[in-house]
């Protein structure tokens, strides 16, 4: 069996998804299989990772499903691998030649039981880092420390131990909705375990006119209820004052975009949520004004 599992979730992305297959078949180590779900896609997808597989090049499961969002795809993932590790690498983005190689040697001290997995840095194709780096001298980090405490700044690449993320529940599915925020399965695996920490670049990135970052807006008003439940838990485990607030907000704001209260009735607090009611009338407001063009 392989080590890892680079896992990628695809819809309608056959005109890009090379990028991921060249760079694994570049790999200077071999120790890993590729995943890719392709979530309910229209076009070429499946013709082309089946050219792919009859090449032989590199180790691929494909997993066609209707389509569930992003994190649909990652719950499919994250019931079908079977390695020791895995990592998203998105389908637009792909990895430096060497990543499986750097994370493998990380193998020994993932040993620990206290690590949920590694952070790595993402870089763009010009080799500039995704934000900041990690500081030096931290060997290991819960996520929200290494944002709200070490005040590091951009997206970073996580690898997983699969044997932690499976104690886990997976992300919920909402009918006609497309995406809980990755984060908050992140956000809960931080209350139990740590990351081991490194300043090595594991995945290069390209934010898409049609990705997830450059239509965030519009995400907030199709799936309210998967941000509802991004909120809540952020409510419950932010680290600091600001956040909880923020999340209390938006939480306002996705009720009023689901036209249901009861997504209010479970926020871990109440009077922070009563608090925030005008705040969030206004950023509904605005999100509304936002997307009606």
């Amino acid at each position: 069996m392989k080590s890892i599992t680079v896992f990628t979730p695809t819809f309608n992305r056959a005109y890009c998804l090379h990028q991921v297959y060249d760079s694994l078949v570049a790999q200077t180590n071999p120790d890993f299989m590729w995943m890719i779900i392709d979530d309910g896609s229209s076009d070429t997808t499946k013709a082309l990772v089946q050219s792919w597989i009859d090449a032989k090049k590199i180790d691929i499961q494909y997993i066609y499903q209707d389509n569930q969002g992003m994190h649909g795809a990652h719950n499919t993932a994250y019931q079908n691998i079977t390695t020791e590790f895995n990592v998203c690498i998105d389908s637009d983005d792909f990895m430096p030649n060497n990543a499986i190689e750097l994370i493998l040697s990380k193998k020994e001290l993932l040993q620990n039981q206290s690590y949920a997995g590694m952070i790595g840095l993402d870089a763009d194709k010009n080799g500039a880092i995704i934000g900041t780096t990690i500081p030096n001298d931290i060997v290991d980090s819960t996520l929200n420390d290494l944002y709200y405490k070490h005040r590091i700044s951009g997206d970073k690449k996580v690898v997983l131990k699969t044997s932690v993320v499976k104690q886990f529940p997976l992300y919920p599915i909402f009918n006609g909705e497309k995406l809980v925020p990755l984060g908050t399965l992140y956000l809960l695996i931080d209350q139990k375990f740590k990351w081991l920490c490194t300043n090595d670049v594991l995945c290069v990135v390209e934010y898409l006119a049609d990705g997830s970052s450059n239509t965030i807006l519009k995400q907030y008003r199709v799936s309210p209820r998967g941000f509802g439940y991004s909120r809540w838990v952020k409510m419950k485990y932010a680290p600091t004052f600001k956040e909880k607030l923020k999340s209390a907000i938006h939480l306002i704001s996705s009720a009023i975009f689901a036209k249901d209260i009861r997504l209010l009735t479970k926020t871990p607090n109440p009077i922070l949520t009563i608090l925030a009611v005008p705040f969030g009338v206004v950023l509904n407001c605005y999100i509304r004004f936002k997307t009606n063009s």
